[in-house]
């Protein structure tokens, strides 16, 4: 009787590369750019591409080794999560080890055929002229033909995305001048104003071309504002989408404003004190360099929520026991800082504040910051706030209305710090008037859960420990 033999199940050559979920409930990414094209070879851990999310731009890495078969989007169109974007041969190198070995270099000859003889060619003028301008004439067309640039040949980051869509220029017509021909901001200058000055300039100038324009405000209108209103519909960035649809769940919450004034003038001159001292070497092994006033608020913030820990809290509504409202505390100080980066708003979150002294708290909003401008934050730098702080000062403003962030119950708006008359309050003097250093603290809070009294309270411990910052000596952990 005959055996059958089963052959085992071969493996799949090309390996689709799913989505990861990036967490936070996100469903979909736009694909920002891609650092590879089909054909390419890859190694495990090779960058693939670049997708932004709600919440940050992330790198995703390949899962395997291969070759680039199929990219399953476009750069800026939406993959979802969980689904294939891209799909490698993990057996592509052997194919083509095996295609190199098996082809051979010349044709074998036959029996009784003679190989001909090569005929030595005389570099005869009548000869090489028309070689030469055959090759000149093909050299001359490769120059004067359009560069063609592929959908994925384009790399820049987020920031420089930003600054092309505000030029109004299609950063695939660059060329980058940065690593792995990465479009730069200097690219996209130098760009807009060859592009300007191409309809005025003469073709043949001798004037050297500055790099880098110095950019300004420019008061006067480039175009003429007479004849009919004119409306351009633009899309809105991810970015802007995410505050879009962040901010009208939050304004769902029944906000109530508490405005304070707060004396800077004892933090002023503790953090001219530390600066002198973090200026000199070897008295500081801090990577800080200089302090701002945001680490002092946000630790005195922190230091408020032992004492009302309402407002490190979040309401849940239980939708399956009949949507009764429910009030979580959290252990730690996780606070978020609103952040203007050139990509938008993004709210980065320091955790545990609770646990860092000051020095942590600004090594760790110095991370941050650089992160933002650049781009780079991960979801987890921008997930699990408790409480928000929003400096619009260093911008401009003495008064504002922040909005409460969703899943928090209160957010803290610090104004422009100012110089202004006073009169002393040192007991037993006569009164005079002195130079004081004030700032406008203004607090939203979800007025659900937190009462005015409650925020009045807070916000008065906030301002003491500010106003009497060596408060914060005698609770450094």
């Amino acid at each position: 009787m005959a055996r059958a033999f089963h052959a085992a199940r071969p493996l799949l050559a090309v390996k689709p590369v799913l989505l990861a979920d990036i967490g936070e409930g996100i469903v979909e990414c736009e694909i920002i750019q891609w650092f590879v094209e089909p054909g390419a070879r890859v190694e495990e851990f090779s960058p693939l591409c670049e997708v932004q999310s709600d919440k940050a731009s992330v790198e995703i890495t390949s899962r395997f080794a291969g070759v680039v078969q199929k990219l399953h989007y476009d750069a800026g169109e939406m993959a979802k999560v969980g689904k294939p974007f891209v799909d490698i041969d993990i057996e592509g190198d052997a194919k083509e080890e095996n295609q190199g070995t098996s082809a051979p270099s010349e044709a074998p000859q036959r029996d009784g055929e003679s190989k001909p003889a090569q005929t030595p060619v005389r570099p005869g003028a009548e000869e090489t002229a028309p070689a030469q301008v055959a090759a000149l004439t093909e050299h001359e067309a490769q120059e004067a033909a359009p560069k063609v640039k592929g959908k994925h040949a384009s790399l820049a980051t987020p920031a420089v995305r930003h600054l092309s869509k505000e030029l109004n220029v299609d950063i695939l017509q660059i060329d980058g001048s940065g690593k792995d021909g990465a479009v730069l901001k200097e690219d996209i200058y130098k760009f807009v104003q060859q592009r300007d000055a191409a309809p005025s300039s003469p073709t043949h100038s001798t004037q050297p071309t500055p790099t880098t324009p110095t950019p300004g405000p420019s008061f006067s209108p480039e175009i003429s504002t007479a004849g009919p209103q004119q409306e351009t519909p633009v899309a809105l960035t991810r970015t802007q989408e995410m505050m879009f649809k962040t901010m009208t769940r939050s304004l769902n919450i029944p906000h109530f404003l508490y405005a304070d004034e707060v004396d800077f003038t004892s933090l002023v001159e503790l953090r001219g004190r530390l600066n002198k001292v973090l200026s000199k070497s070897g008295l500081s092994d801090s990577q800080v360099g200089k302090l701002s006033y945001l680490p002092f608020i946000i630790k005195a913030v922190s230091m408020s929520l032992y004492k009302y820990p309402i407002l490190n809290a979040r309401v849940d509504v239980d939708s399956a026991g009949g949507g009764k409202p429910t009030l979580v505390h959290r252990s730690q100080h996780n606070i978020g800082v609103a952040m203007d980066t050139p990509s938008g708003l993004l709210v980065p979150v320091i955790k545990n504040v609770g646990g860092l002294n000051i020095l942590g708290i600004a090594a760790e909003l110095a991370r941050l910051q650089g992160l933002a401008v650049a781009g780079r934050l991960a979801p987890h730098d921008m997930a699990g706030g408790t409480i928000t702080v929003s400096n619009i000062g260093n911008i401009g403003g003495t008064y504002l209305s922040p909005v409460v962030v969703e899943r928090e119950v209160a957010i803290l708006g610090i104004g422009r710090m100012r110089t202004v008359p006073a009169f002393s309050t040192v007991p037993g003097e006569e009164d005079r008037v002195v130079r004081r250093q004030v700032c406008n603290f203004s607090w939203s809070a979800d007025h659900r859960v937190v009462d005015g009294a409650t925020m009045a309270r807070a916000a008065e411990v906030v301002r003491a420990i500010v106003e009497e910052p060596d408060v914060m000596v005698m609770h450094l952990r």
